[in-house]
This record gives structure tokens, sequence and C-alpha cells, in this order.
């Protein structure tokens, strides 16, 4: 903590101090400056990259002045701003606008680089104008970055044990920032039970082949395997309905099959978990069904047998009749689209109108980490949760921080909230306020070091969130609950529901 403190300068005399100081050191030094109310995995990024071009970075917090009055209302003070910003290894000093205003701060330092978002190249003002010209008349230079739109937030060289513990200290931090505490949460879990929610999207049944390692082939350089043992797993849309019948609500399933074997085992499954289901036949397409040869739990390879064009018209007719249908009874609906055929254009306008008719809640999920989609269509939806990739597909975005890129994407599809998930480092949650203009977001690290199988934790996240949002959850609830029950989900191989009670205990230990 004493070290923490020493980056942060407490009155004007003393930041004074210490930006001439450096300025007079000979080292190369970079500026920046945000309000940084809270840091996630974009901003680490953006400091990361910006601590390699320089010895020493420098860090303006905005002061009360810099901050609209909404903002005001609802940001850390400046102190605990600094003071979070310092905690972050490689930041070598914080100065905080409410002592010196940040022309004041580039006169008395003199950095060599100042270090924008990219946003700035694009939205230029007057006042930004000034700093730039500022820096560049004392012969410093402007750079416009992101940091690595695709880089990790962590180092794999880390101890597991030291990257478990300093991501659980972070998530307890954020129950405490958003006054998350375990009783409220078992309420409502137990609230769960009252919920009827209708999963409607593409069926996977995914296959799983546990290999021994042979080495190589002797005729080829091709990597020979032995089959040991297989086992059949129901994925896609078809285990987020099963997630929420095992968590605790009355789950509904829509979909389309083959008229093969994978098709009867989803079948049985529905009726095995008691899901009411409308499941389609359509003899001219297999179910999609996928192939994972694993060796030591490590995946080699995934083979897919699907199709991939739009359900035939008779077909998307008696999907939309099943849904005008069952809409009144509902309280939410969950689009899971892996973009095999079955969300249609025809039937997203249908559930809007229904969810708007009805008052529903819709939740959407679109995957196309090997096909092409879009989750821009989601429309007026209560949440949708992308990946990093699948948000810059729909806004053809490559360059955005996260920030930017999430207030357009909820800008573009009218959302209430937003995941951005991130793989490894987690997701971050994003909140349309009421206010113009206001979005908050707070980032959740994924739990798990060293996850067994990752192919389900989006289909857990998605469901587990859902169900908490229509039990009457707020987003920061629904997305701890949401991360707790994805580590559970990684922790073991092949897509297994998660039970209420499994949830409960996790959440006792973590407590």
């Amino acid at each position: 903590m004493k070290q923490t403190q020493y980056k942060t300068c407490h009155t004007k005399e003393e930041a004074l101090e210490r930006l001439v100081g450096l300025s007079k050191s000979g080292k190369k030094i970079a500026l920046t400056f945000g309000h940084f109310n809270t840091i996630h995995p974009g901003h680490l990024r953006f400091l990361h990259h910006a601590q390699e071009l320089a010895e020493e970075l420098v860090i303006a917090i905005a002061g009360k002045n810099q901050l609209t009055k909404s903002q005001q209302e609802h940001f850390f003070s400046a102190d605990e701003r600094a003071l979070g910003i310092a905690q972050l290894a490689g930041v070598g000093l914080v100065v905080l606008q409410d002592h010196l205003s940040l022309t004041e701060i580039i006169e008395a330092l003199k950095p060599q680089i100042f270090i924008l978002g990219k946003e700035f190249e694009e939205e230029r003002n007057q006042e930004i104008d000034r700093f730039i010209e500022t820096v560049e008349r004392q012969g410093g230079k402007v750079i416009f970055t992101v940091g690595d739109v695709h880089g990790s937030s962590y180092s794999i060289f880390q101890e597991p044990s030291e990257v478990a513990e300093r991501k659980n200290e972070k998530l307890m931090r954020t129950c405490r920032k958003h006054q998350i505490e375990l009783e409220p949460l078992n309420r409502l879990i137990d609230k769960f039970k009252d919920q009827k929610i209708l999963v409607l999207g593409d069926t996977i049944v995914d296959q799983y082949i546990a290999c021994d390692a042979l080495g190589m082939s002797a005729e080829a350089p091709v990597l020979a395997i032995k089959e040991v043992e297989t086992k059949e797993f129901i994925g896609g849309a078809a285990i987020v309905a099963c997630h929420l019948a095992t968590l605790g609500a009355k789950a509904h399933y829509f979909s389309v099959l083959g008229a093969d074997e994978p098709a009867k085992m989803v079948q049985a499954t529905m009726k095995e978990y008691n899901i009411p289901s409308v499941l389609l036949e359509d003899p001219n397409r297999p179910t999609t069904f996928k192939i994972r040869y694993m060796v030591d739990n490590q995946k080699l390879l995934r083979v897919s047998r699907l199709h991939e064009e739009a359900i035939p018209k008779k077909l998307e007719s008696k999907l939309i009749e099943e849904l005008e249908r069952l809409a009144p009874e509902l309280d939410g609906i969950i689009v899971s689209d892996f973009v095999y055929g079955v969300i249609t254009d025809r039937i997203l306008e249908t559930l809007t109108s229904l969810a708007a008719k009805h008052k529903l809640k819709l939740f959407g999920d679109l995957q196309c980490s090997s096909q092409v989609g879009n989750v821009a269509k989601f429309k007026n939806y209560h949440l949708i949760s992308p990946t990093e990739r699948e948000a810059r597909i729909a806004l053809s975005d490559q360059r955005s921080g996260l920030e930017k890129l999430s207030r357009n994407l909820l800008k573009s599809t009218n959302s209430e909230n937003l995941l951005i998930t991130l793989g490894a480092s987690g997701f971050i949650a994003f909140k349309n306020d009421s206010e113009p203009g206001m979005i908050a977001s707070q980032h959740f690290p994924a739990l798990t070091t060293n996850p067994v199988d990752v192919a389900g934790a989006g289909d857990t996240l998605l469901a587990s969130m859902a169900i908490a949002l229509c039990a009457g959850g707020n987003l920061m609830e629904a997305a701890l609950l949401g991360t707790c029950a994805a580590a559970i989900a990684v922790s073991r191989v092949g897509n297994i529901p998660i039970s209420n009670q499994e949830l409960r205990g996790y959440l006792a230990t973590l407590y």
C-alpha cells in the first residue's frame, strides 16, 4: 500500500514538484488521461501498450470539473479512482486534475509521448486539439491507440494459485462495490422456480472421443491416436434449456431436428429433464452433430456434420404458430442462434412483436466462431451476449476500444444490457442507464484458472443470467451468478447442466 500511495500526489505543490522532477530525469515519459471509474481488460490493454512505449507512465485522473453532473453522482471520488489505477504494475505516477489542469500537467511534465484512445482520432474537439498542440509545441508526439484489441489481461506464466486468489479478491471487491450479499442472492435463486422461460434455437449434439496418443505415423507426418471411449452430450440451444430446468425454472424448448439417432437422443433428454418441447422434424437436414477428439483433456480436432440453410417455410410457420400460442404464459425467451438456419428473419420479427405485446424479456446469443452471423440483428433485447470478435464483426470495427465498441453496439441494437465475453479474461457487463449518455460497466473475471472444457461456458452464462434477470435480479447480481455458474461448467468435460444446489454451494464457498 505504501508503494501505491507514493504513486499518487496529494497537493498541487507535490504534483508540480514530482512532474518537474520527472521532466528533468532524462527518462522517456508517456502521459495519458481518463476518468478510470472502473478498470476492465480494455483499459489494461491500453495501459499495457502505453507502458511499452516509454520508461515512465504518468496518468492524469479526471477531477470533478471534468465530469458531467450525472457522472459526478455515479462515479467514485477522484482520490478513490487514483488509488485504484495506482495499484496497477507499470504505472509510475498518478496526478489528479483537481490539483492541476491537463494543460498544466503537460507543461510541467513535457512528455515525449501523449497517448490518446483511438476514438479521439475521429472525434476531435477544441479541447483535445489544445492538448495536442501543447504537447507538439514542446517537442512531444501524439499516439492514438486502443492497445492490442485481442490481447490477454494476464500472464500465462503466473502461478495458478496466485491468479485464482487475485480473481476471487477482485470478484469480492465487485460484490462489495455493488452491495451484492449472499442472503439476497439465495432469495433470488429461490425465485427461479417461478420463472417460465422458452429457449428457441439450433440444437447440437456433441460427441467426445477420448483417445490415447500413439505418436507419429511411420508412413507420413500424421499424429496416430487410438480411440478409447465415446460419450455424447446435448449442446447448442438444447443445453441452455436443460440449464434452466436444473436451475429451477419452468423451461420450454423449440427447435428443428433431423430424422436421425442424435434427434432421438435430444428428444429423450428433454423428457428426462421434464422440458415441454416442440421439436419439428426435417428429414432433409441432419441434427447438427460435432465430434471432438481428445487426448488427456486436450482437444485435437473437431469434425462437424451440419446443414446451414434456413429451415423450410412450412416449419418456420409452425414454429411461429407455437410461439404465438405459448408467449402469453412466458416471462422470457432466450434466442440461442448458431446460424444453422432455425432463427430466420421472420421468426426474429415475430419475437420482437410478441415481446412488446406480452412484456417479455428477450435474451440473445449468436455464435459465429466458424460461420457468418451478425449479433446486431437482435433489436430491443433485454440482454445480448456476443464475444468481442462477434461485436467487432457486427459493427465492422476492428479499431475501437471496448468502451466505445460497447456503447455503439448498445445504441445500434437498442439493448438494455450487454455482455462482451472475453474468453479467459471473463466478461464485461454494460447497462444502459436511464440518463442519456450514461452507461454503467463492470468487469467480471473468469474464476477458473485451468478450465477442463470451455465449450459450454457461454451457454451456462446465458442461461443463469437470463433466469436471474427474469426473477427480478439486477444486471450485476445476474452477472455474479453467471460467472459462478460458468466456473462450475468449465471444470468438467462436456456440457452438463448446472444444478440449483451446485450454484448455491459455489456461492457459499466464494463468500
